[in-house]
């Protein structure tokens, strides 16, 4: 294994390390009952001042709940793509291999997705429509965090303009970060939450790098 692939691997271990102890610590640190319905959040002092902070945004929610349908639309056309290419080339093992890693990839965030509704961290701070719903980590967060910077690196390998291929690389970042901040901002969501997200995605897209670097030229 290359020294940079050992590197890739040890990096996405640290952060998904990280996240682990970020969501220890959220149990323990600071624990208060400062949402609604008296629900309780660890770092409740940070995570309340910052909440004072950006207020509530329903407006903001609205919209980065619609545009998390995008990468849901990414997730059905690469998995379009795959099939395509099993359905011509006639055997699964005949795919891309950087698509069969990111049909595994998907299932992963999946699987995080619905582990996290069943096993609660904290609520959201805010009722949507008067329910109280699960917060962490930002499911939306970790979508497009997952999904994007992963189409990126699609993106890289299938795109032969360069000036298009930049193109793409910029829009595709601007709308992680607008995505990001605006779940932020919108207020549904604690500061505490947003990190989780980010520190589980982070950890995830490097390992699916470091996966598809294992592929035999």
């Amino acid at each position: 294994m290359k020294k940079e692939n050992q590197r890739n691997f040890c990096i996405a271990t640290c952060m998904l390390l990280a996240f682990l102890l970020w969501t220890v610590a959220i149990q323990f640190v600071d624990v208060q009952a400062i949402g609604p319905q008296e629900s309780s959040v660890g770092f409740a002092t940070i995570n309340q001042f910052v909440h004072n902070l950006t207020g509530v945004h329903m407006s903001l929610y609205t919209i980065t709940d619609w545009l998390g349908l995008v990468p849901l639309m990414f997730v059905m056309g690469f998995g379009t793509l795959g099939l395509i290419q099993w359905i011509k080339r006639k055997h699964l093992l005949k795919v891309d291999y950087s698509i069969l890693v990111l049909g595994g990839f998907y299932i992963v965030v999946m699987a995080a997705f619905v582990l996290f509704e069943v096993l609660v961290i904290n609520y959201r701070p805010v009722l949507i429509n008067g329910i109280l719903e699960a917060s962490y980590p930002s499911s939306t967060t970790m979508l497009v965090m997952c999904v994007m910077p992963t189409a990126i690196m699609q993106f890289d390998t299938r795109i032969k303009n360069d000036v298009l291929k930049r193109c793409v690389t910029y829009a595709i970042t601007a709308f992680i970060v607008f995505m990001v901040i605006g779940r932020l901002v919108s207020g549904v969501h604690w500061f505490t939450d947003i990190i989780g997200g980010a520190l589980l995605s982070t950890g995830l897209v490097l390992m699916y790098r470091a996966i598809i670097s294992l592929e035999v030229k």
